[in-house]
């Protein structure tokens, strides 16, 4: 249990690191991390949930143009991602994907069945909300992935990162898992 424990705190500073960290200001290195908005913003950038949220025929949806979107399935060069690729059951790897969004700084799961979760991520500053999807096919052992900001043009690589560090905190856990 120990391991297990120190494993998910390893997970979450790594999360933390890449992240938080970049976003904290050198000019101010004592501002707390707990800070969500800036006074008077909160709200003001949170956009809609889109209405192609979610999985039909067996994909997630396409990007839009706009360069703040990633996605597993079927994009172009700009906006493709790699699945995360998993052995094992799909609901251990459902579980770890959720556990793992545990520890993503502002970030809450709102949906998740047994194929499918979204979760919703805000930014530390400005309050930007991203909408992250994994899917999780019964046919393969591979989670698609699609990643979008809900308002403005870019997202400076926030959703391609954050999915980076979900899948190497991913496959961190699993190594974890195999050598206990």
């Amino acid at each position: 249990m120990r391991s297990i424990l120190s494993g998910f705190v390893t997970i979450a500073v790594a999360v933390w690191m890449v992240l938080v960290s970049p976003q904290i200001s050198s000019a101010s290195p004592l501002m707390s991390v707990d800070v969500a908005v800036l006074p008077g913003l909160k709200g003001a950038f949170t956009g809609e949930q889109p209405d192609n949220i979610g999985v039909t025929d067996g994909h997630l949806a396409a990007c839009p143009e706009s360069p703040n979107c990633v996605v597993s399935q079927g994009a172009d060069t700009e906006h493709a991602i790699a699945p995360i690729i998993y052995e094992g059951d799909r609901a251990t790897a459902l579980a770890s994907i959720i556990d793992i969004l545990s520890v993503v700084p502002r970030t809450e799961v709102v949906t998740k069945n047994d194929d499918y979760i979204l979760a919703k991520s805000e930014s530390r500053l400005m309050g930007f909300v991203d909408d992250t999807e994994f899917y999780f096919p019964a046919d393969k052992k591979v989670i698609q992935v699609r990643a979008a900001a809900r308002m403005g043009e870019s997202d400076l690589g926030v959703n391609r990162r954050r999915i980076e560090q979900i899948r190497l905190a991913f496959n961190d856990m699993v190594k974890r898992t195999a050598a206990e």
